[in-house]
C-alpha cells in the first residue's frame, strides 16, 4: 500500500496502492498515520512523496463509494480530512514528486506538498469533483484555495477541467516541470535544500502561511463539511457517480 525508505534524512514515500493510487478509506488512514509518526521522527527530516507507474493519484475511490453507499461516505470523508489535515499541516518540508496523473483528490494530495515537481508528459493535473457531482470537503477545498492562483481558482473548480504537465506549471498547480529520469533526485535536491534549514524556523514559517486555512476552518469548516456530506450521500449524488463509474471508469 506504502512503501517508506529513509535517505539520509529524507523520506521517500511512494504510494503503492492499485494501479491508480485511489483514496479508500484504508488507504487515507494508513498514510495518515505515517506523516502523523513521521512528524515525530527526529531522523526524519523531510519528506517526498511520489506515486508508482503512470499514476501519482487518481483521486477518491468512486467504485467503493458506490459500493459503499451513504454509510460509506460518512465514514470516509473524515479520513480524507484527516490524511489532507495530516500531510498539509506537516511541520516538516513535503516535496510531491509527481510521477503521472493527479486527479479530483489527487491533485489536492499534492497540493498538500510545499512544493510540486511534475516530470513533463507523464499525466494530468486538475480537480474534477463537478464531473462527478459532488463538491470539495472545506479542508481540501482551502488547500486548493491556498496553492493555485487566486485567477485561476474559479477555472479550476467551476470547469474541473485537467492540464497537461506544461500547462500546469503555466497555470500554478505545478511549481516544476522535469524530465522523467530528472524527477526523483531533483525532488530529493529540493528536499535536502529545505531539511537543512532550522526546523524550528521552517515550522514557524510554514505554519504562518497555512494560519489563513487554520482561521477559515475555525470559522466554517464544520458547516461547510455538513452540507458537503449532505450532497455527497444524497441518492442522486450516488446514482450520478455510479454513472460517472460506468461511462468513464469502467471503460477506461
Amino acid at each position: 500500500m506504502i512503501n517508506m525508505r529513509l535517505d539520509d534524512g529524507v523520506a521517500i514515500v511512494t504510494l503503492e496502492h492499485g494501479k491508480a493510487n485511489a483514496l479508500d478509506a484504508e488507504f487515507c488512514e494508513a498514510l495518515a498515520v505515517l506523516f502523523e509518526k513521521m512528524r515525530e521522527q527526529p531522523e526524519v527530516k523531510a519528506v517526498v512523496v511520489t506515486g508508482q507507474g503512470k499514476i501519482f493519484s487518481a483521486g477518491v475511490d468512486l467504485k467503493r463509494v458506490g459500493a459503499g453507499g451513504a454509510a460509506y461516505v460518512r465514514d470516509f470523508l473524515p479520513l480524507l480530512h484527516r490524511l489532507y489535515d495530516a500531510v498539509f499541516f506537516c511541520p516538516k518540508p513535503v516535496v510531491a514528486a509527481l510521477n503521472g496523473h493527479a486527479i479530483a483528490g489527487g491533485a489536492v494530495l499534492a497540493a498538500c506538498a510545499d512544493r510540486r515537481i511534475m516530470a513533463r508528459y507523464s499525466g494530468n493535473v486538475g480537480i474534477t469533483e463537478l464531473q462527478v457531482g459532488v463538491p470539495l470537503p472545506a479542508l481540501a477545498f482551502e488547500i486548493v484555495r491556498t496553492v493555485v492562483p487566486p485567477r485561476y481558482l474559479a477555472e479550476f473548480a467551476l470547469g474541473a477541467t485537467t492540464y497537461a504537465s506544461d500547462d500546469a506549471l503555466i497555470k500554478g498547480w505545478v511549481d516544476e516541470v522535469v524530465d522523467g529520469w530528472e524527477l526523483m533526485p531533483r525532488a530529493v535536491r529540493l528536499a535536502r535544500t529545505y531539511a537543512a534549514l532550522s526546523p524550528e524556523a521552517f515550522a514557524q514559517t510554514k505554519a504562518q502561511i497555512r494560519q489563513p486555512v487554520t482561521e477559515r476552518l475555525a470559522a466554517s469548516g464544520a458547516a461547510t463539511d455538513e452540507k458537503v456530506t449532505a450532497i455527497w450521500t444524497q441518492d442522486a449524488t450516488l446514482v450520478r457517480i455510479a454513472d460517472y463509474v460506468a461511462k468513464t471508469l469502467n471503460r477506461a
